[in-house]
């Protein structure tokens, strides 16, 4: 049983590091006061006020540490924190309820075990401190009953899990075939006929060509549903200029990135350490008098270069080398040299000059990037007011007039990727948004926002014949050549059925030998290797795509290789599907808890905890 749940409670005690690092960190606890102490019953259990309150801190903590951005609560909600807080707590406490149904616990002894291990506890000596054992916990906001109460349903909780996934083995039958079908392989012999191919030169369109084809292949020139969406937009390039940046600031940015602006010259070099300096002076004596390779070297040591190369070394990091490598040529290589391993040989590969950005050169980019740091705070100081002008009914217009917030319209589609659309978030945003919506802040990972508003949907419909012309045009002839193309194709196929000599054709040809169905054979169109693959052998067949027509002739098909790739490949995929249905099965296990737990949740104490946010 120990051993069982010292395995299974790991990741809650990294969990709780976490916490206890975000406590050391200075983030003060919230503190909740009143009459309501839980959130939410499931099942048997509970979720308190304070518990609520310390995963809702970790996630905002964690999306901070992401984004390197302070967060308001109003933002937290918008990107749905509260609510991955809330639904954590009540899978976890849906299968406490599950455990405690089933009479499952674990130890005082194991407990006790548990919690000296970890490393927080730990003082100096690597023992158990109770000292800091009190400190880590009063810092993570968690008194000693509720942590090892935490601790006790974490411990009891892995006991569950392991029941459930231990020994799950996806059937062998199953690897095997995938892996088969990844790795098969095919012989073929293919011909590659293009334009240049054609017996006669395609005629020029005429109108009516042009407008017949247009007519037949209406979907091909249909333009995509469009959005005609207005939208205010502050980003913290727009508020640079708004920004005042000291010159003091921009002198103690420098000196931070000094090693940045100030790069020493640097040599790239690669050192072999021998175990003493008559068998490193030896070795140089051969290569003095080309009786070997410092390659010959490396080798008869069993390494390769690659365990000799010290990459890019500045002067201090050579020490006793420094003068003798900085002075070699290039190609060059010296010693014996001390070196903090023993006597080495040193070969220099290249140089890398000196690199130094003054401040003057470095004063836009470094004011840049203070201003862009203090416009990001600006706009959070913005947010949550523009939230509220928007809550209370103000149009993008007025939003335009009375903020930085700048009004903006865009025609979108799937397709645009320009201007505004070239945020995801964006884009996000205008796919889900629907008529009738009404406008609310957004964030963009850059820490700009911005609100959107549909104001008209234009259905697909024809791209006018005149603006379509060239496309038109273009995909015209692309099918007359394909069209004169195939026929010769055929002809070609109905030569080879008589002989199969394809070098009776006159036309080149390639062979490929044992290509899995994952090649890339240059010129052939996308689905070129699936089509071979779905030959018969023998079976001859013309390939069209990308304005080029193929005749190939499957020759053989063959097993996978059994490569040391392979039985790698096939391990990794039985390991995978194997943790795949482990996980399957104990999501489901999870979710039926929870259905049967039938959770209740306290919107006001919700709101009480988020409140204390503010």
């Amino acid at each position: 049983m120990a051993a069982g749940v010292k395995t299974l409670s790991n990741t809650f005690v990294w969990i709780l590091m976490g916490m206890l690092i975000v406590g050391l960190a200075g983030f003060g606890a919230v503190n909740l006061t009143g009459t309501v102490r839980t959130v939410a019953t499931v099942g048997n259990q509970s979720i308190s006020v304070d518990q609520y309150a310390r995963e809702l801190q970790r996630e905002i903590r964690a999306f901070e540490a992401q984004t390197g951005q302070q967060m308001q609560m109003s933002q937290a909600r918008l990107f749905g924190l509260d609510q991955a807080a809330l639904s954590r707590l009540v899978t976890l406490a849906a299968l406490d309820s599950e455990v405690a149904d089933l009479g499952l616990s674990v130890g005082d002894a194991n407990l006790q075990q548990e919690i000296i291990e970890i490393p927080a506890f730990q003082g100096l000596d690597g023992k158990f401190d109770r000292e800091a054992y009190r400190f880590s916990l009063e810092q993570a906001n968690l008194s000693e009953t509720e942590f090892e109460a935490d601790l006790r349903a974490e411990a009891a909780r892995t006991l569950v899990q392991g029941a459930i996934v231990a020994g799950v083995v996806m059937p062998g039958t199953m690897v095997d075939t995938i892996a088969n079908y990844v790795a098969a392989r095919r012989s073929f012999t293919f011909i590659r006929l293009n334009a240049a191919s054609l017996a006669q030169p395609l005629r020029d369109p005429t109108d009516a060509d042009l407008q017949a084809f247009y007519d037949g292949h209406s979907d091909d020139f249909t333009l995509p549903e469009t959005k005609h969406l207005s939208y205010v937009l502050m980003t913290p390039a727009m508020l640079l200029d708004q920004v005042e940046v000291d010159e003091d600031a921009l002198q103690t940015l420098y000196q931070e990135r000094h090693a940045q602006y100030n790069i020493p010259e640097r040599r790239l070099v690669e050192r072999l350490v021998f175990a003493d300096e008559t068998a490193a002076a030896d070795a140089m004596a051969q290569l003095e008098v080309s009786g070997t390779t410092f390659e010959a070297l490396v080798d008869a040591r069993g390494l390769a270069l690659g365990d000799v190369d010290l990459g890019d070394v500045t002067h201090d990091d050579l020490g006793a080398a420094a003068d003798a490598v900085f002075g070699a040529d290039m190609g060059k290589v010296v010693g014996p040299l001390a070196s903090d391993l023993g006597p080495a040989l040193f070969r220099v590969n290249g140089t890398l000059a000196e690199q130094v950005t003054s401040f003057d050169n470095a004063r836009a980019e470094l004011r840049d990037e203070l201003a862009g740091e203090r416009a990001r705070r600006l706009i959070d100081t913005q947010a949550e007011d523009i939230d509220d002008l928007l809550a209370g009914g103000a149009t993008l217009q007025e939003l335009a007039d009375e903020t930085d917030m700048e009004l903006g319209q865009i025609d979108w589609t799937t397709l645009s990727y320009e201007g505004v659309a070239a945020y995801e978030t964006f884009r996000a945003a205008a796919t889900k948004v629907a008529d009738g919506d009404f406008p609310e802040v957004v964030f963009l990972k850059d820490g700009g926002m911005f609100a959107l508003q549909l104001t008209k949907v234009l259905p697909p419909r024809p791209e006018p014949f005149d603006d379509a012309r060239n496309r038109v045009t273009a995909a015209w002839t692309l099918a007359q050549t394909e069209t004169s193309l195939r026929a010769q194709a055929n002809d070609v196929i109905a030569e080879l059925a008589l002989d199969g000599d394809f070098s009776s054709t006159g036309l080149t040809y390639r062979v490929e030998n044992g290509l899995t169905r994952t090649a890339y054979l240059d010129g052939t169109p996308a689905d070129f290797m699936t089509q071979v693959f779905g030959m018969e052998k023998g079976e001859l067949r013309v390939v069209v795509g990308g304005g080029a027509v193929f005749v190939v002739r499957l020759d053989d098909e063959l097993p996978p290789e059994e490569t040391a790739e392979l039985v790698a490949a096939r391990t990794a995929l039985g390991e995978e599907m194997n943790q795949t249905l482990a996980r399957a099965l104990f999501d489901a296990f999870a979710r039926d808890a929870q259905t049967r737990a039938q959770p209740t949740i306290d919107q006001q104490a919700l709101n009480a905890v988020q409140a204390s946010f503010q």
